[in-house]
């Protein structure tokens, strides 16, 4: 153990070693995450005990991305100002209140303000915890801890779904358990950041919020246009496994095992991760265009399995999707972050974050709204098409741009 002056006070704490608060970090950061995926496998069973239609389960949802984004427009880079260590123990306590709205929850209402809480800790964490792991590990070791934030983020997120299942499945009161465990791994977890070291100088205490303008310069709109289409397919696939795909498992297959749905949204996060992690490096300048391929070719299963009725399908193309999506995303937000300028980095990161969590929210309530209308089967086929013409649209622009010109150059 060690001493860390405390900032701008003459008092000492007790802090961990680097080493150790790195890890902490990266445990607080999938624990975090794993609550914002926690009730994907329960919303059905909400929807029993409320009353609800598929239409509000993805209103519910999107309150999370409307969450996300306001955290990312206000205090995007808050943690640069006031330290890592502050931020993440705010977003560890808005998660902690998030879970114990759900745990307590009685109605409808208390469901929305769980989904903004979790959103509004998602969207002050997922940023702060890369840096602080980043910063915690040295700078001759960015990739290795980019990687271990990279795989902290999805292996949270695939991890929520599933716990839920198995606890609601496995275990009495299915709606309260998942939510005591989470709020368990939060106070453990957040003991961890407690004690980590501040690896950056804060320049003042506390701010009042101010709104960020996420702007792109005019000399890479081309390139983040293309990425960002091609992130918007991704994530609107992911938002569709998290949000309603208990809601098809249930209606189209009669699945009702609530372990199921959530190994089912697990796989799709773990596939993406593999993406990720594994296949980017290997792919290289090809990344984007395969990525764009895969949601494709997952979004074409993804058809076949909901006309079929069929759960291999609908997994198969949930994996396939999920891999392209993985691939797209890591590498579209490399091409971005390569093509901004230093001073604009920032602000471009933000407007592409805000681009992601609007495909996490907004094509999953339209599909909740066609079912209403046309009903689960078709609502599905309608979004998968959809998302295969974006993917489409950013293969072809990406392969145009890389095309050699009349000269050859």
């Amino acid at each position: 153990m060690g001493w860390h002056l405390r900032t701008r006070a003459s008092r000492r704490r007790l802090a961990l070693p680097e080493g150790a608060a790195f890890w902490s970090v990266a445990a607080a950061f999938i624990v975090m995450m794993l609550g914002t995926t926690l009730p994907t496998p329960l919303y059905v069973l909400y929807q029993a005990d409320f009353g609800f239609s598929t239409l509000m389960v993805t209103v519910v949802f999107a309150t999370y991305a409307v969450g996300v984004v306001a955290a990312l427009l206000f205090y995007g880079d808050v943690s640069d100002v006031v330290g890592r260590r502050r931020v993440l123990l705010g977003g560890c306590a808005l998660s902690l209140t998030g879970s114990a709205v759900f745990l307590l929850a009685q109605d409808l209402g208390m469901l929305f303000l769980g989904r903004v809480l979790s959103g509004l800790s998602a969207g002050l964490v997922t940023g702060t915890a890369t840096a602080a792991i980043v910063d915690l590990r040295g700078t001759r070791r960015t990739s290795r801890a980019s990687l271990v934030a990279t795989v902290a983020q999805m292996g949270g997120l695939g991890a929520g779904p599933l716990l839920a299942g198995v606890l609601a499945a496995s275990a009495p009161e299915p709606l309260r358990l998942p939510y005591a465990v989470h709020l368990t791994l939060l106070l453990l977890t957040g003991l961890g950041v407690w004690f980590m070291p501040e690896p950056v100088a804060p320049v003042r205490r506390w701010a009042p919020p101010r709104r960020t303008r996420p702007t792109v310069p005019r000399a890479m709109r081309g390139v983040f246009v293309r990425s960002a289409v091609a992130g918007f397919a991704g994530f609107a696939v992911l938002g569709l496994f998290t949000a309603v795909a208990p809601t098809f498992l249930r209606e189209l297959l009669g699945v009702r095992s609530p372990s199921v749905v959530g190994g089912v949204v697990c796989a799709v996060f773990a596939a993406s991760t593999v993406g990720q992690v594994g296949l980017v490096p290997v792919l290289g300048r090809r990344a984007v265009p395969v990525g764009c391929g895969g949601l494709i070719v997952g979004m074409a299963v993804l058809t076949g399995g909901f006309l079929a009725e069929s759960l291999g399908a609908l997994l198969a193309g949930g994996l396939l999707a999920g891999l392209g999506q993985g691939v797209s995303f890591r590498a579209g937000l490399a091409d971005v972050n390569a093509a901004a300028p230093a001073a604009h980095r920032a602000d471009v990161a933000s407007s592409f974050f805000t681009v992601l969590y609007v495909a996490l929210a907004v094509p999953v309530v339209g599909v909740g709204l066609l079912a209403g209308l046309v009903g689960i089967r078709t609502a599905g086929v309608a979004f998968s098409l959809a998302v295969a013409l974006l993917a489409g649209w950013a293969l072809v622009a990406v392969l145009r741009s890389r095309a050699p010109g009349p000269d050859g150059a």
